[in-house]
Order: C-alpha cells, then sequence, then structure tokens
C-alpha cells in the first residue's frame, strides 16, 4: 500500500456540467460553478436533445417542427448561458445518443472533472439524463461528481468544504481515488477521514478485534505520507456492517462536505467497494460524491 504524496495536486482546468434543466441538475449548477472559480476552470455545460425522426410526421409539418426544435435549441442555450454567466463557459447543445456526446466531450476538451445531478432516489436507473447517469459513473475516463436528491442546497458556507471523506476498500495498491481525496483537503485546507468498512465477515471471523481492527488503520494510514498528514489533520476510521450504510452514516453524523470513492470499470458498476456501494452512497447522500475511476 503506498502512502500518495503530499506534493500530488489535482488541477481541474476543464469542467463537463451535463444538464436536462431537471431540479435535481439545477441543484448541480452552484457545485460546477463553485469549483469552477476555485480552480479557475472553464465549464462546458452540455444539454443533449432527443434526435426527431421528421420522416414519422407528414411533410407539411416538418417545416413546423425544424422551427419549433431551432426555438428550443436557442431557448436550451440562453438558460444555459444565463446559469454559468459568473464564470467562464462554454455552451454545447447536441442531439441524439447523449452518452455519444457526452464520451466525445470528455475528449474533445480534455475534460478533468463531469458534474451532473441525479434525481433518483430508488437507484441510478432513474437519474438525470436517463440510464446515460450510469454509463458516466462506470465508463467516464475522468471523475465524476455527482449530487444526489438528498444533497442540501449548495452554500457559500457549505462550499467551504471544511471535511472530506474518503472510503476505500484497501484493496488496491495504490488506490486512484485517494490522490484526488488528498489534494482536495489541501486546496480546501478541509480535514480529512479515511474510512475503510469491513464486510461480508464469515462466521468465526473475530473482524471486531482490536487486532483486526488495528491492522486496518495501520493500512490507512499508509495512504497518507507524514508530510501530508500535517496539513490535513487525517482522522482513520474503521467500521464493520454494509459498506454503504457506514458511509452514509459516518458522513451524516460527522457532517461531511464531498465523499470520495474509486470504482473499477467493468461490467455493471463494480467499485473498488462492492458492487452496490457506490449506487446506494450516490442516491441516498446528503453531500456530492466524487467517483474516480481506476
Amino acid at each position: 500500500m503506498k502512502a500518495v504524496q503530499a506534493r500530488t495536486r489535482i488541477t481541474v482546468k476543464n469542467i463537463l456540467f451535463a444538464t436536462d434543466f431537471s431540479p435535481a441538475a439545477n441543484a448541480a449548477a452552484p457545485i460546477a460553478i463553485e469549483i469552477a472559480q476555485r480552480y479557475g476552470a472553464k465549464v462546458y455545460g452540455v444539454h443533449v436533445n432527443r434526435f426527431d425522426d421528421y420522416t414519422a410526421a407528414a411533410p407539411n409539418a416538418w417545416a413546423a417542427m425544424a422551427e419549433a426544435a431551432e426555438k428550443e435549441t436557442k431557448e436550451d442555450a440562453g438558460r444555459l448561458n444565463e446559469q454559468l454567466q459568473c464564470i467562464e463557459h462554454e455552451v454545447v447543445l447536441g442531439e441524439g445518443n447523449i452518452w455519444e456526446v457526452v464520451s466525445g466531450l470528455i475528449k474533445e476538451k480534455e475534460i478533468d472533472l463531469v458534474v451532473l445531478g441525479t434525481r433518483g432516489r430508488t437507484g441510478l436507473g432513474r437519474a438525470i439524463l436517463g440510464s446515460v447517469a450510469e454509463q458516466i459513473l462506470r465508463q467516464s475516463p475522468c471523475p465524476v461528481l455527482t449530487v444526489g436528491p438528498h444533497v442540501n442546497l449548495w452554500s457559500d458556507e457549505y462550499a467551504k468544504m471544511r471535511e472530506i471523506l474518503y472510503a476505500t476498500d484497501l484493496t488496491a495498491d495504490c488506490p486512484t481515488a485517494a490522490p484526488y481525496a488528498i489534494s482536495l483537503a489541501q486546496e480546501n485546507q478541509a480535514h480529512l477521514v479515511l474510512l475503510h468498512v469491513i464486510e461480508d465477515a464469515k462466521a468465526g471471523d473475530l473482524v471486531d478485534s482490536p487486532e483486526v481492527v488495528d491492522l486496518k488503520e495501520r493500512k490507512l494510514q499508509q495512504l497518507v505520507t507524514e508530510q501530508a498528514g500535517l496539513w490535513c489533520d487525517p482522522t482513520y476510521i474503521v467500521e464493520q456492517g454494509p459498506a454503504a450504510e457506514k458511509i452514509l452514516d459516518v458522513a451524516k453524523r460527522r457532517h461531511t462536505d464531498l465523499i470520495v470513492m474509486g470504482a473499477r470499470p467493468a461490467k455493471g458498476l463494480a467499485t473498488h467497494l462492492n458492487i452496490g456501494t457506490v449506487h446506494n452512497v450516490v442516491s441516498q447522500a446528503t453531500c456530492p460524491v466524487l467517483t474516480v475511476r481506476g
């Protein structure tokens, strides 16, 4: 288990804010703006309309449909420009397959962070942009900041990001999400909490024994160099039980401002924690969740 060097700093130059203008997406906009202001980044606001197949309508209706589509496009552009007017931004309006548009922009614009909101309370299948939220979380080559339906309204006080919770299952030798958690803690002068949850214990396993807890805590400590520990004043927590439940519980009782987790590229929504953890944390967390694919 390798420690993350204190000098590691994550740069955010280009942010993609995906929106369908729903209340969930609107709740995520101030967060994208705040991060852009803090890092001096440019925001690409993207909205994708469905593809209208004119051939399904009578030929004499095509002109009216085209006119309505053009009017809608102008209105969408105006709404995004107004939403992002206080920062450097560019409005991108696409048509057709949403994930294809988003993934193309991630590559073309060299996006460092994707920000989106999700209204789904029972899972990512009901998330903003439909099932595309799941595609973004599972396939995005850059980190994704998801704002769930229970996230408190963003405010200047909340944006100070006083505490960051990094949850890990300790399986990776050098967790890809750890540098983001540590860098964000440094950038925001925030307190860093590192959490490991022992779950799926077999009968007879002494997972709650002092020796096991101490071993897991030492592994968490190994992720943070002595130098980094001087300025982020880390707290190390080892819990036992369902991972998502414990992550949410720790975040709630500590009034965490951001949860950071790793996600492996795989079929379904497999993560560094387990297949359902990101799903449950994103949909129930009262603060934004940053997932980093590794």
